[in-house]
């Protein structure tokens, strides 16, 4: 294997690893926000609503990723709601209704808002804040680097901005229990598939020369990604001890 396929395989790995580790962190804020106003407020449905208006962007972004997708694989589409509803001990932000189809179809569709919100943060952390810089330093080990980084990166021009738009797509992108659900089999066939085409011996090459060629823009989304789970960190460091005062208080 060579040094290049090491470095591809590498990349695959944090991008699964920063997946894994956002949709982890991403719950634990949602909860600490809604957490906070409920005992800052007595209202569960002022929580819902001030979690929501704090994702709105992001919300679009997710529903409209399933609207397009499906209507670009040809599927009809019905209601399309963004408001937040109960949906058991979750809180749902919104909805489009799709036909059924085939898993395949189904499963891109489920799978467009991580797609397109992965998109979105490498444009904002390849154009504004360099985020392939942040990968390298992390791969240096040097930690306390990337939190100078990551403020360096806010101090740009209309950072806030962009970072509050990288916090909004990147904690609404995650696929929800319902879209995740048609994307199982096909990981399983693909699993398979892959597993036989090793087996039979069949040449790597192609897919060798594939993973290099999208490696530099899967660079750029980790880096990005990145920089929301350093933010997401910040965020529940601030939010979870104001969360247990406020509880002690009441």
């Amino acid at each position: 294997m060579t040094t290049l396929d090491i470095h591809t395989l590498t990349t695959l790995s944090l991008l699964l690893l920063s997946l894994l580790a956002l949709a982890g962190l991403s719950r634990l804020v949602s909860l600490r926000v809604q957490a906070i106003t409920y005992y800052l407020t007595g209202s569960g449905d002022l929580a819902s609503i001030v979690i929501f208006l704090l994702l709105l962007p992001g919300v679009f972004l997710h529903e409209g990723a399933h609207w397009l997708t499906a209507r670009a694989v040809g599927l009809r589409t019905g209601k399309f709601r963004v408001w937040p509803s109960k949906r058991g001990d979750y809180i749902g932000l919104g909805s489009v209704s799709v036909e059924r189809a085939d898993i395949w179809r189904e499963s891109l569709v489920g799978i467009a808002p991580l797609l397109a919100g992965n998109i979105v943060l490498a444009l904002i952390g390849w154009r504004v804040f360099a985020a392939p810089a942040l990968l390298g330093v992390l791969a240096a080990g040097e930690l306390s680097a990337v939190i100078a980084g990551f403020f360096d990166a806010l101090r740009t021009a209309d950072g806030l901005v962009w970072a509050y738009a990288v916090f909004a797509v990147g904690n609404s992108m995650m696929p929800s229990a319902s879209d995740r659900e048609p994307f199982k089999p096909v990981l399983l066939y693909t699993i398979f598939a892959a597993l036989i085409y090793v087996v039979v011996g069949l040449p790597l090459e192609p897919v060798t020369m594939l993973l290099s060629w999208v490696a530099p823009a899967i660079e750029i989304s980790v880096g990005a990604l990145l920089f929301l789970l350093v933010l997401d960190g910040l965020l529940l460091a601030l939010l979870w001890p104001l969360e247990g005062l406020l509880r002690r208080r009441r």
